[in-house]
């Protein structure tokens, strides 16, 4: 049998509501690629719902992880894909329909060590907007050894580089992706390879968090929102992350 070309790591806690409209995005670009096959696996991550049932009723793969640390999550994840490109997502959010025909071509040129997405909410309003900003903020000087370019939500590259830097930093509990980006972006450097995003059409992703929180909650709240930025502090990572839902 032939071997995966892709496989699709979902992070994923407590996510019936949503890993179903993931997977069938991903199902929808995976049309665009007919001749590779796509793994999907979604990390199970603590559910006590039915995240499991769903995801193996549209045939993807699971296994399980007990971390609170999204990191680890991830990390176990690549570590089981099947894929040499893997791609990351985060189970609340929409893959665009060109992304993996998109990703293959990148990665298969050999210019590009890997990328990001464009990420959009799926509603705005001037609370969120601004706290967008204000996570750019916050996030430029690694945004800046990122090349420049904000990604988020969705991630892709070839196992081997993530075997080379060290996958996710596990000493982090928050801003792991960004993180994450910074240091391939680096390897390409060293490769002379670029680090590239997927613009159009943009990653859709919840805006649950201002949903359950309410839209000026981080803006508001600013020295939770600083903590979870840090990337270190355990307390705010578990109370806007890992100890929710």
């Amino acid at each position: 049998m032939n071997e995966y070309t892709f496989t699709i790591v979902i992070p994923a806690h407590n996510e019936e509501k949503y890993i179903a409209k993931c997977i069938k995005a991903i199902r929808r670009a995976e049309k665009y690629v007919p001749n590779d096959r796509v793994q999907i696996l979604v990390v199970l991550n603590r559910c006590t719902d039915k995240t499991e049932k769903i995801s193996r009723k549209y045939g993807a793969d699971v296994i399980f992880n007990e971390d609170k640390c999204l990191s680890k999550i991830r990390n176990d994840g690549v570590k089981a894909a099947k894929g040499r490109f893997i791609v990351t997502i985060d189970a609340d959010s929409l893959m665009p329909y060109n992304a993996l025909i998109k990703i293959k071509s990148m990665l298969g040129s050999n210019e590009y060590i890997g990328g990001g997405a464009r990420p959009k909410f799926d509603r705005m309003s001037l609370g969120i907007l601004i706290t967008e900003i204000y996570i750019i903020f916050k996030l430029l000087p690694i945004i800046r050894k990122s090349g420049g370019i904000l990604s988020a939500t969705m991630f892709w590259f070839k196992k081997e580089d993530f075997e080379t830097i060290g996958g996710f930093n596990e000493e982090l509990v928050s801003v792991e992706d960004a993180d994450f980006a910074k240091r391939l972006k680096a390897l390409g450097d060293v490769k002379g390879m670029k680090y590239g995003v997927i613009k159009k059409p943009s990653v859709v992703t919840s805006s649950r968090k201002f949903d359950e929180f309410g839209d000026w909650y981080l803006l508001k709240n600013l020295k939770l929102t600083n903590a979870i930025f840090t990337g270190h502090n355990k307390k705010a990572a578990n109370q806007f992350y890992y100890d929710v839902r």
